[in-house]
Protein backbone atom coordinates (compact mmCIF):
# COMPACT_ATOMS: atom_id res chain seq x y z
CA UNK A 1 0.00 0.00 0.00
CA UNK A 2 0.86 3.49 -0.99
CA UNK A 3 0.89 6.82 1.57
CA UNK A 4 1.81 9.69 -0.61
CA UNK A 5 1.94 13.21 0.34
CA UNK A 6 3.89 16.55 0.35
CA UNK A 7 4.61 15.95 3.96
CA UNK A 8 5.89 19.61 4.59
CA UNK A 9 6.31 19.13 7.43
CA UNK A 10 4.81 15.64 8.93
CA UNK A 11 2.00 16.05 11.33
CA UNK A 12 0.69 14.04 14.29
CA UNK A 13 -2.23 13.15 12.18
CA UNK A 14 0.37 11.83 8.98
CA UNK A 15 1.82 9.52 12.00
CA UNK A 16 -1.93 8.56 13.01
CA UNK A 17 -2.75 7.25 9.56
CA UNK A 18 0.80 5.60 8.39
CA UNK A 19 0.35 3.58 11.84
CA UNK A 20 -2.85 2.42 10.98
CA UNK A 21 -2.50 1.58 7.66
CA UNK A 22 0.80 -0.09 8.28
CA UNK A 23 -1.81 -2.45 10.22
CA UNK A 24 -3.77 -3.18 6.92
CA UNK A 25 -1.25 -4.26 4.56
CA UNK A 26 2.00 -6.50 4.29
CA UNK A 27 3.97 -3.29 3.21
CA UNK A 28 3.47 0.71 3.40
CA UNK A 29 5.27 2.78 1.46
CA UNK A 30 5.31 6.37 2.38
CA UNK A 31 6.29 8.52 -0.09
CA UNK A 32 7.11 12.19 -0.16
CA UNK A 33 5.76 13.68 -3.06
CA UNK A 34 6.61 16.69 -5.07
CA UNK A 35 3.57 19.16 -6.08
CA UNK A 36 4.38 22.07 -8.21
CA UNK A 37 1.20 24.24 -6.61
CA UNK A 38 3.07 24.57 -3.27
CA UNK A 39 6.84 25.74 -1.97
CA UNK A 40 7.98 23.45 0.27
CA UNK A 41 10.05 24.47 3.77
CA UNK A 42 11.50 21.29 3.78
CA UNK A 43 13.45 19.31 0.51
CA UNK A 44 12.08 15.86 0.04
CA UNK A 45 15.56 14.69 1.91
CA UNK A 46 14.51 16.37 5.32
CA UNK A 47 11.66 15.36 4.58
CA UNK A 48 12.18 11.79 4.35
CA UNK A 49 14.56 12.28 7.07
CA UNK A 50 11.56 13.49 9.41
CA UNK A 51 8.91 10.79 8.88
CA UNK A 52 11.73 8.15 10.06
CA UNK A 53 12.35 10.43 13.29
CA UNK A 54 8.85 10.81 13.49
CA UNK A 55 8.14 6.65 13.44
CA UNK A 56 11.28 5.29 14.93
CA UNK A 57 9.81 4.73 18.35
CA UNK A 58 6.65 2.67 16.81
CA UNK A 59 8.57 -0.46 15.72
CA UNK A 60 6.97 -0.69 12.20
CA UNK A 61 8.65 -2.55 10.69
CA UNK A 62 6.84 -2.95 7.23
CA UNK A 63 6.36 0.69 6.43
CA UNK A 64 9.66 2.35 4.04
CA UNK A 65 9.58 6.12 3.33
CA UNK A 66 10.91 7.16 0.19
CA UNK A 67 11.02 10.45 -2.29
CA UNK A 68 9.29 10.41 -5.34
CA UNK A 69 9.31 13.65 -8.15
CA UNK A 70 6.85 11.96 -10.82
CA UNK A 71 3.17 10.82 -11.24
CA UNK A 72 1.63 8.89 -8.03
CA UNK A 73 0.44 6.33 -10.52
CA UNK A 74 3.96 5.85 -12.17
CA UNK A 75 4.97 5.07 -8.77
CA UNK A 76 1.75 2.82 -7.51
CA UNK A 77 2.84 0.52 -10.77
CA UNK A 78 6.27 0.25 -10.50
CA UNK A 79 5.84 -0.89 -6.85
CA UNK A 80 3.12 -2.74 -8.09
CA UNK A 81 0.34 -1.06 -4.89
CA UNK A 82 -3.26 -2.44 -4.25
CA UNK A 83 -4.35 0.77 -3.08
CA UNK A 84 -3.18 4.31 -1.88
CA UNK A 85 -4.27 5.43 1.57
CA UNK A 86 -5.50 9.05 1.89
CA UNK A 87 -6.19 10.86 5.67
CA UNK A 88 -9.79 12.37 5.99
CA UNK A 89 -10.34 15.33 8.00
CA UNK A 90 -14.02 16.54 6.55
CA UNK A 91 -15.86 16.98 4.03
CA UNK A 92 -14.21 18.85 1.76
CA UNK A 93 -11.03 16.34 1.93
CA UNK A 94 -13.36 13.24 0.96
CA UNK A 95 -14.50 15.17 -1.90
CA UNK A 96 -10.65 16.59 -2.82
CA UNK A 97 -9.51 13.10 -2.23
CA UNK A 98 -12.47 11.53 -4.01
CA UNK A 99 -11.75 13.49 -7.28
CA UNK A 100 -7.63 12.81 -6.89
CA UNK A 101 -8.82 9.02 -6.87
CA UNK A 102 -11.29 9.34 -10.21
CA UNK A 103 -8.45 11.68 -12.08
CA UNK A 104 -5.49 9.18 -11.28
CA UNK A 105 -7.92 5.90 -12.35
CA UNK A 106 -8.48 8.06 -15.84
CA UNK A 107 -4.47 8.06 -16.03
CA UNK A 108 -4.22 4.29 -14.87
CA UNK A 109 -7.45 1.74 -14.13
CA UNK A 110 -6.01 -0.47 -11.80
CA UNK A 111 -5.06 2.48 -9.42
CA UNK A 112 -7.41 2.63 -6.16
CA UNK A 113 -7.59 4.68 -3.14
CA UNK A 114 -8.50 3.73 0.41
CA UNK A 115 -9.38 6.87 2.58
CA UNK A 116 -8.83 6.88 6.58
CA UNK A 117 -11.32 9.13 8.33
CA UNK A 118 -8.38 11.24 10.76
CA UNK A 119 -9.38 10.44 14.51
CA UNK A 120 -11.41 13.67 16.06
CA UNK A 121 -8.61 15.04 18.13
CA UNK A 122 -6.43 15.04 14.96
CA UNK A 123 -8.84 16.48 12.77
CA UNK A 124 -7.58 20.30 12.27
CA UNK A 125 -4.42 19.98 12.03
CA UNK A 126 -2.71 20.77 8.76
CA UNK A 127 0.78 21.21 7.64
CA UNK A 128 -0.22 24.63 6.46
CA UNK A 129 -1.52 24.78 10.28
CA UNK A 130 1.75 24.34 11.50
CA UNK A 131 3.84 26.39 9.31
CA UNK A 132 1.42 29.38 10.24
CA UNK A 133 1.50 28.94 13.33
CA UNK A 134 5.12 28.00 14.10
CA UNK A 135 6.57 30.86 12.11
CA UNK A 136 5.06 32.96 14.87
CA UNK A 137 6.37 31.12 17.46
CA UNK A 138 3.41 29.47 18.34
CA UNK A 139 3.40 26.06 20.50
CA UNK A 140 2.81 23.22 17.40
CA UNK A 141 3.75 20.53 19.96
CA UNK A 142 0.01 18.65 20.13
CA UNK A 143 0.84 19.20 15.84
CA UNK A 144 3.80 17.95 15.00
CA UNK A 145 5.59 14.55 16.78
CA UNK A 146 7.56 14.69 19.72
CA UNK A 147 10.58 13.71 17.86
CA UNK A 148 10.76 16.23 15.65
CA UNK A 149 9.19 19.52 16.70
CA UNK A 150 12.46 20.92 17.57
CA UNK A 151 14.08 20.55 14.01
CA UNK A 152 10.61 21.81 12.38
CA UNK A 153 10.34 25.13 14.85
CA UNK A 154 14.22 25.73 13.87
CA UNK A 155 13.53 25.62 10.08
CA UNK A 156 10.19 27.53 10.52
CA UNK A 157 11.90 29.97 12.91
CA UNK A 158 14.86 30.40 10.56
CA UNK A 159 12.28 31.64 7.73
CA UNK A 160 11.15 34.85 9.80
CA UNK A 161 14.81 35.83 10.03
Amino acid sequence: MLFPGTFDPFTRGHRDIARRASKLCDKLVIAVMENAAKTPLFSPEERVELIKLSLKNDDLKNVEVMAWGGLLVDLYQQLGCCASVRGIRSESDFRYESEHALANRLLFAGYDAVLLPCRDDLSLISSSMVKEVGSYGGDISKMVPAEIIDKVKEKLLKGRT
